[in-house]
């Protein structure tokens, strides 16, 4: 049995404690940084614009946390005003789409700046790095203890893994073999890490990266939470479920679409071309 045993608090400075869950999010979204700078400069994307647009990001990712974080307590027994302006509780489906929204509404208000193409391109920049910060974050959560599995039927790692008492897990989970889920998703994040950034110089057009990213991603975070302890909110399926479910819905059909109209048209422009060739030679 592997026994997680680790403080979650890494060291306090008075009354306030520095968890480690919150210094490996700092870490995680320094990597983000720093390999979607490296992309954006490979795309020859402004220095301003990326420093703009990360800064909405992070506001929106911010905001979009914490407001899916607090929808299902909502729905069960309502919200403590403390909750809403608390440091801890964040959803990672909602700082995904909070990061995207407050990317386009920036766009929208610099569309002169940016054009609809250089947007794609950085959503594709965004993704290379992106699964990587996951990965990262959820060392935090497996440390922390949150996101934990329900109780396992296996007495050992990887099927299981116990936790010491901490304030992140309900007392009646102590001790018990849980699934690491926190430990799936570390993995699952690598995967889609691995294979985004063979693809990131693979896959065209320009937006398809950031839409493989999102569908990969949330087909995985799909199956692994039917390991968690959530709750279930509507027909069985857990708040992340569903929001996974609906990115699928949306993107999928729309990356397959973008592919293959991108695939048409490099056919038919060698034909278009041998056309005009011989009307020029005739």
């Amino acid at each position: 049995m592997l026994i997680i045993s680790i403080d979650p608090v890494a060291f306090a400075i008075g009354t306030l404690q520095v968890r480690w869950y919150g210094i490996l999010v700092a870490v995680a979204v320094i990597t983000l940084l720093a390999i979607t700078f490296r992309e954006m400069r490979q795309r020859a994307i402004p220095e301003s614009t990326i420093y703009n647009l990360f800064f909405w990001g992070l506001i929106g990712g911010i905001i979009g946390g914490k407001l899916v974080y607090l929808i299902q307590p909502w729905f069960l027994h309502g919200v403590n005003p403390t909750e809403i302006i608390s440091p801890y509780g964040w959803a990672l489906h909602g700082s995904i789409l909070g990061a995207i929204l407050a990317g386009l509404i920036y766009w929208r208000t610099r569309a002169r700046e940016i054009s609809l193409e250089n947007l794609a391109s950085i959503g594709d920049a965004v993704a290379v790095g992106a699964p990587l910060a996951q990965a990262i974050g959820r060392i935090g959560c497996t440390i922390n203890g949150c996101c934990h599995g329900k109780p396992s039927p296996f007495l050992s790692f990887p099927g299981a893994v116990s936790y010491t008492p901490r304030d992140t897990i309900a007392p009646q989970y102590w001790n018990m073999p849980l699934y690491p889920t926190q430990i799936y998703f570390v993995l699952w994040n690598l995967i889609v890490f691995a294979v985004v950034w063979q693809l990131r110089r693979r896959l065209k057009p320009q937006g398809s990266l950031v839409l493989f990213y999102l569908s990969l991603y949330c087909a995985g975070d799909f199956g692994l939470r039917f390991l968690r302890i959530d709750p279930p909110l509507f027909l069985g399926l857990q708040e992340g479920q569903i929001i996974s479910l609906i990115i699928l819905v949306v993107v999928l059909p729309v990356l397959v679409i973008k592919i293959r109209r991108f695939q048409q048209r490099a056919i038919a422009e060698p034909a278009d071309n041998t056309t005009q060739q011989q009307n020029q030679e005739g």
